[in-house]
């Protein structure tokens, strides 16, 4: 019945960050409004959205003492290309890092906002594949 349609986030300059997100993350414009700008990826069925903020806000929250925690991240198949691909575009990006086979890493965009990139590890219950088996389980014992 749900879905995650949009991902909204906040931006002090949407021409500039519209280049950034069209040339670094491949996104598409689908349509603009007063104040913002959306988007789609292509690959994925939600949509991205900048608006525009006077300010940069927050896009993470605090977990457990200084630890942060995205509200979202960006899914990957090859993340060593991806990681390379910032590296190579001057993006300020943190290490690879590695948890229980699912590895990760940040990145910056212009207004600082972090986001997370993983890959996906199949034999985790919230891998792509496994995902959809269950959505699809769900569907067939309604």
């Amino acid at each position: 019945m749900f879905k995650v349609g949009s991902i909204f986030i906040p931006v002090t300059d949407i021409e500039k960050s519209t280049e950034w997100y069209v040339k670094f993350l491949g996104a598409k414009v689908i349509d603009s409004w007063g104040d913002g700008i959306g988007f789609y990826l292509p690959s994925g069925s939600t949509q991205l959205a900048l608006v525009k903020v006077e300010s940069p806000q927050p896009t993470e929250f605090i977990t457990k003492g200084d630890q942060k925690n995205g509200y979202f991240n960006f899914v990957v198949d090859d993340i060593e290309t991806a990681h390379q691909h910032f590296k190579n575009n001057a993006i300020v990006t943190s290490e690879i890092d590695d948890f229980g086979g699912m590895k990760f890493f940040d990145f910056f965009d212009l207004d600082r906002n972090p986001f997370s990139v993983v890959n996906e590890v199949y034999s985790s219950p919230y891998h792509s594949d496994n995902v959809r088996k269950m959505q699809e389980d769900d569907r067939d014992n309604k």
